[in-house]
């Protein structure tokens, strides 16, 4: 997912937010990884962590549940393992989900939302799909920079962007692998 500098802010968080998070990000389509490009990155990763820090981690009975738990023990270790694995990297972990805990699911398979920053292309969690609820934020300079991470991305069941630059939208669309 490309956010280029003249996104609408509050419609591109949200859409982040729902595709980043949404199903706690276990499903094919999940969005892992926001490409920022030029000077938009600071204010999109800080109104992406505030929000995502917004969500209700709840059973998935419960109607205010924006996100419920993982699929099983094993999967919310691998998540956590995956998030260990960016620290470690060097990537900034600005929100970090590995101890959420419900009262009364305390040995539920909870994890609440995660946000790293200033990854690169080298970092497993840049490199492989996570399937939890774990977004990536990877800084460029330009559009064309943009379009060579996602062209050249092993993983990609989808691709957007996020401008109101008709240009760009087109240009994006026919040369995005």
């Amino acid at each position: 997912l490309v956010v280029m500098p003249d996104a609408n802010m509050k419609q591109t968080v949200d859409g982040i937010i729902g595709a980043a998070y949404g199903s706690a990000g276990e499903r094919c389509m999940a969005v892992s990884v926001d490409v920022a490009v030029g000077n938009i990155a600071d204010e999109l990763v800080n109104n992406i962590s505030q929000k995502s820090q917004e969500l209700k981690v709840l059973p998935w009975t419960d109607k205010d549940a924006d996100m419920g738990p993982l699929i099983s023990k094993e999967h919310l270790s691998k998540v956590k393992d995956y998030i260990e694995s960016g620290v470690k990297d060097g990537a900034k972990l600005l929100v970090d989900g590995r101890n959420y805990k419900i009262q009364g699911y305390e040995n539920g398979y909870f994890i609440g939302p995660s946000l790293f920053d200033y990854v690169d292309k080298n970092m497993k969690i840049y490199q492989e799909e996570i399937f939890g609820p774990v977004l990536s934020v990877v800084r460029v300079k330009t559009y064309e920079e943009a379009i060579e991470l996602v062209n050249n991305h092993p993983f990609g069941n989808g691709a957007s962007i996020y401008t109101q630059d008709g240009d760009a939208a087109r240009h994006f669309t026919t040369n995005v692998k």
